[in-house]
C-alpha cells in the first residue's frame, strides 16, 4: 500500500512493495543497465558505428539523421561506349547516368521485418568506375543511411540491379515507407537478370550472378562468403559480436556492384558492335535476336539469326545432367530427347516446357536447351511472315519440312497456310499437306502417334479437295458455256425454219 502524505508530497511505496520492485528490476535489467547484453544502450550507435568502420576500413559520417559507416572502394578503369549499348535492346539512353546498385539484407523477404544493412553504389565518371558502399550500424540509425541513399540517386538516372526489380528495390521502397519518406525518383530500372537469361542460357548452369563472373566475365571469387552466412554476421555484431566477420560481406557486395558494371561492358562489347557480334556463340545471337523480336524490331532479329546459322555450332554448354532413375516415376519420366531424335518435341519458342514429375531436372533441361540449326530456323521463319517476305519464309519452312520429327511436320503445316491463305497456290498447299500426312503416318509407325497434327492436316485437307474441285468446276463451266450457247443458237435457227415451211402461208 502506498501512504498518503500531506502537503501534496510524492507517497512513499512499502518495504513490500519496494522489495518486488527491486526483484523485477534483478530478473529484467532495462537498456543502459549494466548486465544488458544487447547494445541498445544510449551512445551505442555510436560505439557500434566506430567497431564498424574499424574493421571494415572505413568512415564515420554522421549526418542530421544519425549515423552511418561509409567504405569508399578503389576506382576502376572501365571505358564503356554508352551509345553501342543503347543499340541493344532493352539498355537506357546513351545521356542517362547508371547507378549501379546492390543491398545484404537480414532476410530474403521484402516485408517490414527485413532490414538492408548494407547498399553498394556503383557509378561511372568518364571512364572510371567508382563505387561506395554504406553501412548501418544499429536499426535506429536507418533515416540517415536513408539520406544518403537519395543522395547518390539523381532523378534522371537508371538503376542497374541484378535480380532488383524483384528483391533489392521493392525492399528498399519498404524502408522508406517506414520511414514515412518517398523512395528516390529514377528515370528507369535495368535489371540485368533477365537479359541474362534471355542471351546466356543455353551456356550456364544457373542465372546467379556468381555463376555469370565464372562463366561470362572469367571472375573468381577466392574466399568469399555465401549468401545465407551474410544475416547471421550482421546479427551476430549487432548482439555484441566482433564486427571482424562483416568485412567479407563487404568485399562481397563491392563485387557484386563490380560485375554488374562488368557485365555492361561486356553486353557492349560483344554485342553492340555489329563487327564483334558476328563472332558472337551461336545462341547469344539467338537470345538476341528474341530480345529485338520483343521490342518489334524486326529486321535486326532476322539478321541476328542469319548470322547465327553461319556461326559455328556452340560447345559452351554445360555437360547435360545425369536422368533420373526411371524407378517409381512412370512413363512420364523419360529423359530429354536429343535434338536428331524423332521423338523430341519441337521448340518454336514460348514457355519451356516442365513436367511436375521432375521439376529440379526438367527446369534443368528447359534451361540449357540447345540452340540447334532447326530451333533457330523456326524463328526465322516465324519473323520473316511477320514481315511480309513471304517467299523468304516459305522457304524457310520447307527446309524445315524436310527435316525428321516433329518440327517437320509443323513446317509442313505452315508451309500449307502459306500456300493456301497468302499465295493462292491450292495445288502447292495440298501436296504440303499430304507431305505432312506422310511424315504422321511414319511417326505412327515408329510407334510416336501425333493425332492433334494429324486432325489438323485432315481438316486442311478436306478444305482443300473441296476448294480445287469447285474451281474445276467453275473452269469446266467457263469453257462448255460459249459451246452451249452456240448450239442452243442453231437448234433454235433450224426449229424456226421448219415451223416457217409447214406454215399455211408457205403452203
Amino acid at each position: 500500500m502506498i501512504h498518503a502524505v500531506a502537503d501534496g508530497a510524492v507517497a512513499e511505496p512499502t518495504d513490500r512493495l519496494a522489495r518486488r520492485l527491486a526483484r523485477f528490476r534483478a530478473a529484467n535489467p532495462g537498456p543502459g543497465s549494466a548486465s544488458d547484453p544487447l547494445p541498445y544502450r544510449p551512445g551505442a550507435s555510436r560505439d557500434l558505428a566506430a567497431r564498424l568502420a574499424a574493421a571494415v576500413d572505413g568512415e564515420v559520417v554522421v549526418g542530421r539523421g544519425g549515423v552511418h559507416v561509409r567504405v569508399e572502394g578503389r576506382a576502376l578503369d572501365l571505358a564503356i561506349d554508352r551509345r553501342r549499348l543503347a543499340s541493344l535492346p532493352g539498355q537506357p539512353p546513351p545521356d542517362r547516368p547508371l547507378v549501379c546498385l546492390d543491398t545484404e539484407t537480414t532476410g530474403l523477404a521484402t516485408a517490414a521485418g527485413t532490414v538492408a544493412f548494407l547498399i553498394g553504389l556503383g557509378w561511372w565518371e568518364g571512364d572510371r568506375f567508382r563505387q561506395v558502399q554504406l553501412l548501418l550500424p544499429d536499426h535506429a540509425e536507418e533515416p540517415a543511411m536513408l539520406d544518403e541513399i537519395a543522395r547518390h540517386i539523381p532523378p534522371d538516372a537508371w538503376l542497374v540491379t541484378y535480380n532488383g526489380r524483384g528483391f533489392d528495390w521493392p525492399l528498399l521502397i519498404t524502408r522508406y515507407r517506414l520511414a514515412r519518406r518517398h523512395a528516390p525518383e529514377h528515370a528507369g530500372h535495368l535489371d540485368l537478370l533477365p537479359i541474362v537469361r534471355r542471351l546466356f542460357r543455353h551456356r550456364m548452369d544457373d542465372a546467379r550472378l556468381g555463376t555469370v563472373e565464372r562463366m561470362l566475365l572469367g571472375v573468381v571469387r577466392r574466399d568469399d562468403v555465401d549468401g545465407w552466412e551474410i544475416p547471421g554476421r550482421y546479427l551476430g555484431f549487432l548482439r555484441g559480436g566482433p564486427a571482424q566477420p562483416l568485412a567479407a560481406v563487404v568485399r562481397h557486395n563491392d563485387q557484386d556492384v563490380r560485375s554488374l558494371a562488368k557485365l555492361l561492358v561486356r553486353l557492349e562489347q560483344d554485342l553492340g558492335d555489329a563487327t564483334a557480334r558476328a563472332k558472337a556463340p551461336r545462341g547469344d545471337l539467338a537470345g538476341l535476336a528474341r530480345a529485338f523480336r520483343r521490342e518489334r524490331r524486326l529486321e535486326e532479329a532476322v539478321a541476328c539469326l542469319d548470322a547465327a546459322l553461319e556461326a559455328e555450332e556452340d560447345h559452351t554448354r554445360p555437360p547435360a545432367p545425369a536422368a533420373p532413375s526411371a524407378a517409381g516415376l512412370g512413363h512420364a519420366a523419360r529423359p530429354e530427347e536429343p535434338w536428331w531424335s524423332p521423338r523430341r518435341r519441337a521448340d518454336f519458342g514460348g514457355r519451356p516446357e516442365r513436367r511436375p514429375s521432375l521439376a529440379g531436372w526438367d527446369r534443368r533441361q528447359a534451361f540449357d536447351r540447345p540452340w540447334d540449326a532447326v530451333r533457330i530456323g523456326a524463328d526465322r521463319a516465324h519473323l520473316l511472315r511477320r514481315l511480309g517476305r513471304t517467299t523468304e519464309a516459305l522457304a524457310a519452312w520447307d527446309a524445315l519440312a524436310c527435316g525428321p520429327g516433329r518440327t517437320a511436320i509443323l513446317a509442313s503445316i505452315e508451309a500449307a497456310k502459306l500456300r493456301e491463305h497468302r499465295l493462292v497456290d491450292w495445288p502447292g498447299a495440298l501436296a504440303a499437306v499430304e507431305g505432312g500426312l506422310a511424315l504422321v503416318d511414319r511417326r505412327r509407325s515408329l510407334g510416336m502417334p501425333e493425332p492433334g497434327l494429324e486432325a489438323d492436316l485432315r481438316h486442311r485437307l478436306g478444305r482443300l479437295r473441296t476448294r480445287l474441285a469447285a474451281r474445276q468446276a467453275s473452269s469446266n463451266a467457263a469453257r462448255t458455256g460459249p459451246a452451249m450457247a452456240s448450239s442452243v443458237t442453231r437448234s433454235k435457227g433450224a426449229g424456226q425454219s421448219n415451223i416457217a415451211a409447214f406454215s399455211p402461208a408457205s403452203r
